[in-house]
């Protein structure tokens, strides 16, 4: 049975960080509706000027962040003495947990292109111990198929594993290029929640439908098994993100996200103490 479209959300200009110039697809009034997903920002612009000032120090807590390149180039830190670069194919996966303070700086490139995605932690992981799993380009496997490309970021395509499985939220993250006038079919796990993103170019996204969906809009997939992708005249890459709904409350606060009104409180008191960093 093949999955309905529930709902398409276009993409909004925003600006966040130091003066950061982005897309915000979805945020917090999507929570419901795209559980575990919590937010997703895309970035897709070649005036550095929207991206250079960049998002310096701040802190995460309760969260997975997902930052994946096409293109571009993120300089990154952090409070527990990590740094590293973010080139175009990489993808770096933080588990922020019981919390972190980080930065990312984008580097002038001739074109910044890539999403940031928010995943929430179960309520049990919530003060898990931070990590970082740094995925490079040459790490991420790719299944070619007639006029598609599938680039395994995390969870399992065709028997081929991605570079990346949460510990947490096991979710599924595939990168799809279509060719033109070509259609690609996925199998879903009947329980997961699946929406696509389509970063460059339009597509159908029912098997009897002829809605033209455009670029930089989320498309949420009803319950069901597999999903159809169409492209038109013109090349199409989406994002894939799957994973089962975690149906738990949640109380969020700018970059942090817990289940609780305390619990949100004590993070910020703790920010305020310099207690939020735990050893």
């Amino acid at each position: 049975m093949f999955r309905k479209v529930k709902k398409v959300i276009s993409g909004k200009k925003a600006v966040d960080g130091a003066g950061v110039h982005l897309t915000r697809v979805i945020g917090y009034h999507d929570v419901k509706d795209f559980d575990p997903f919590l937010l997703l920002d895309s970035f897709d612009s070649r005036n550095p000027e929207d991206y250079i000032k960049g998002f310096p120090w701040h802190p995460h807590r309760g969260i997975e962040t997902v930052t994946y390149l096409i293109e571009g180039h993120v300089k990154h830190g952090d409070s527990l003495g990590n740094s590293g670069n973010i080139f175009g194919g990489d993808c770096q996966w933080m588990t922020a947990g019981s919390g972190i303070l980080h930065q990312e700086m984008p580097q002038v490139s001739d074109l910044m292109l890539g999403t940031q995605l928010w995943i929430n932690l179960p309520s049990k992981d919530k003060m898990t111990k931070p990590k970082y799993r740094d995925i490079t380009k040459d790490n991420v496997a790719v299944v070619y198929e007639e006029d598609v490309e599938v680039r395994v970021i995390s969870g399992v395509y065709k028997n081929t594993r991605g570079a990346m499985e949460s510990e947490y939220v096991k979710a599924t993250f595939l990168d799809i290029k279509l060719s033109p006038k070509s259609e690609w079919i996925y199998k879903t796990n009947i329980d997961d929640n699946v929406f696509v993103f389509l970063i460059c170019g339009e597509g159908i996204f029912e098997k009897d439908g002829s809605e033209i969906i455009p670029e930089k809009s989320a498309v949420l997939f009803d319950r069901g098994e597999d999903i159809i992708i169409k492209s038109t005249e013109k090349d199409l890459r989406v994002f894939l993100f799957s994973g089962k709904a975690l149906k738990e409350e949640i109380a969020w606060g700018g970059p942090i996200v817990m289940n609780t009104k305390e619990e949100l409180n004590k993070a910020f008191e703790e920010l305020d103490n310099g207690s939020f960093i735990k050893k």
